[in-house]
């Protein structure tokens, strides 16, 4: 089948849902950066908890996931009521972390210092009901998608959509934090900045589900749910290993979700940025927003590349050619921070002196490979998220199960279980070179700083991405290889509503070969 040929049988979003699907990634990213960014700066400068302790806990807890997130998708699975699959783990998860994030970061400041094993508790069980939120809302940008569309040729789409949503979310996030921070004494170590911080978070995460449920409402039925009908599946928890032993797509797409992942939240840890901008370059409040936006810009004209590249070549290539292309230019960006001097100005950030704009030579080289390497891994950041929803449909072709809630949960915990590990990586880190607290934008420069700042803005980004090159290299679900996915599915569909039982479709139906040509129409 020609990888340009037309599909049976396709089900294809309207643009407006396309549009408003994909802000829920943007509202569970509000909540990656107002908890995940800050948490272990909360934990440790707000209750005194400790560096090592407030961040190893956010990976610890983890753990927990093993166990929480097989369930909460098994049970979205054997969902299919009144309001649908998707909209109501959505709109429940959304409410859990609203509350949690509340109670967190304006009432456990409270509890007196006399009390610390209360201060202990609260966080960690706040953390976790968190979590439970979390998974339930985030786990639905990938399962939901299988029944947004289908169509080879949309699904990248999804990718451009989605990371305009994140920049609603993480974007205003990063945006309203460093100016509130500024409006505190103590700016990221101050109480009340916290409590400024979760409202705002809070309204632009509800407001950006609202928009992302309506979106889905219309495809969020039983007639778009696998090939099955309106059956419900019933698959056991157990069966988890069995998924993931036999669907070798989502092995290599959790390792390359799992590099992106890592790449992104170490290089943007509120920590690792306050070190460089602020510690080593002495000017955070002067460099963190402008570089921000430099990324965001450089990352504009990728988000058209990849799409262009997605619909034409597939997905895998996609991600192979711009991740190749952040890593390349992270030599650079690597170079030129061995190369900063603490006694040499020539070998510093700077955008503006006392008489104006003074770009020197390190600047502009800086600009250059940070801004097109950022761009390349931030249009690439979240590239997985629309993959998985082709990994789900395979697993409908490979065992006939419609299981989007396994799948999205799969994922789920890999973007966690990495996005909490920054967290950590972050805190060890910091405390290697002798802080009790993790620094902030206004704490002086500390010998070793230097080489934290490389080791976590460079190096491990580097080795994400490389992992993220090998996994993907034998990635088998190309364009040409969906097209032929989709055509069994629907053929499988057509054939057990007409009467055929699953197991004889299964059978009888393997490859396009076997279509029957009323099928096809």
């Amino acid at each position: 089948m020609s990888e340009n040929a037309p599909v049976s049988g396709m089900n294809r979003a309207k643009t407006y849902q396309l549009v408003l699907f994909p802000l829920n990634n943007g509202a569970t990213n509000v909540y990656y950066v107002l908890v995940l960014s800050y948490i272990a700066t909360f934990g440790a400068n707000i209750l005194t908890l400790g560096t090592i302790f407030a961040s190893v806990m956010v990976t610890a807890m983890r753990l927990a996931d093993a166990i929480t997130d097989p369930i909460i998708g098994a049970l979205m699975d054997r969902t299919n009521g009144k309001f649908g699959k998707f909209r109501p783990f959505m709109a429940i998860g959304n409410a859990i972390m609203a509350a949690s994030v509340l109670v967190l970061y304006c009432i456990t400041p409270m509890i007196p210092d006399t009390m610390m094993w209360f201060r202990y508790a609260a966080f960690v069980a706040l953390y976790f009901v968190w979590v439970i939120g979390y998974t339930f809302q985030t786990s639905c940008t990938r399962a939901g998608q299988t029944v947004l569309t289908n169509d080879p040729k949309q699904r990248p789409l999804f990718t451009i959509f989605n990371t305009v949503g994140s920049l609603l979310g993480m974007g205003a996030m990063q945006f309203f934090a460093p100016i509130l921070a500024r409006s505190f004494e103590g700016g990221y170590s101050s109480a009340a900045f916290f409590r400024a911080l979760a409202p705002v978070g809070i309204a632009i995460s509800i407001a950006l589900t609202v928009l992302a449920i309506i979106g889905i409402w219309e495809k969020d039925q039983p007639k778009y749910f696998g090939i099955g009908g309106d059956k419900a599946e019933k698959v056991k928890i157990s069966e988890y290993l069995e998924i993931i032993k036999n669907n070798n797509p989502m092995q290599r797409l959790m390792v390359a979700g799992a590099g992106c992942k890592l790449a992104l939240s170490i290089a943007t840890n509120t920590t690792v940025l306050c070190m460089l901008y602020g510690c080593m370059m002495g000017n955070y409040d002067g460099l963190y927003l402008p570089m921000m936006v430099l990324g965001y810009v450089c990352s504009a004209p990728f988000f058209v590349l990849t799409v262009r590249t997605s619909q034409k070549h597939g997905q895998k290539a996609s991600l192979l050619r711009y991740v190749s292309v952040a890593l390349i230019c992270y030599v650079g960006v690597l170079a030129l921070l061995l190369l900063w001097n603490p006694d040499n100005p020539a070998m510093h950030l700077s955008f503006f002196g006392e008489h104006g704009l003074s770009l020197n030579l390190y600047t502009i080289l800086f600009i250059i490979f940070f801004g097109v390497g950022y761009g390349a891994y931030y249009a690439t950041a979240d590239m997985p998220i629309p993959m998985v929803a082709d990994c789900s449909d395979y697993e409908t072709y490979r065992s006939g199960k419609y299981i989007p809630g396994i799948m999205g949960t799969l994922f789920s915990l890999v973007d966690k279980l990495v996005s909490s590990l920054s967290a950590t990586v972050v805190g060890i880190s910091v405390s290697l070179i002798g802080l009790d607290i993790l620094p902030t934008q206004y704490d002086p420069y500390t010998p070793g700083m230097n080489v934290v700042v490389i080791v976590l803005f460079c190096i491990i980004p580097m080795v994400a991405w490389s992992a993220t090159l090998l996994a993907m290299r034998n990635y088998a679900l190309t364009g040409e290889k969906m097209n032929e996915i989709q055509a069994v599915n629907h053929a499988r569909r057509t054939a057990i509503a007409g009467g055929m039982t699953m197991e004889e479709a299964m059978r009888t139906i393997q490859t396009v070969e076997d279509i029957p040509a009323q099928s096809n129409t």
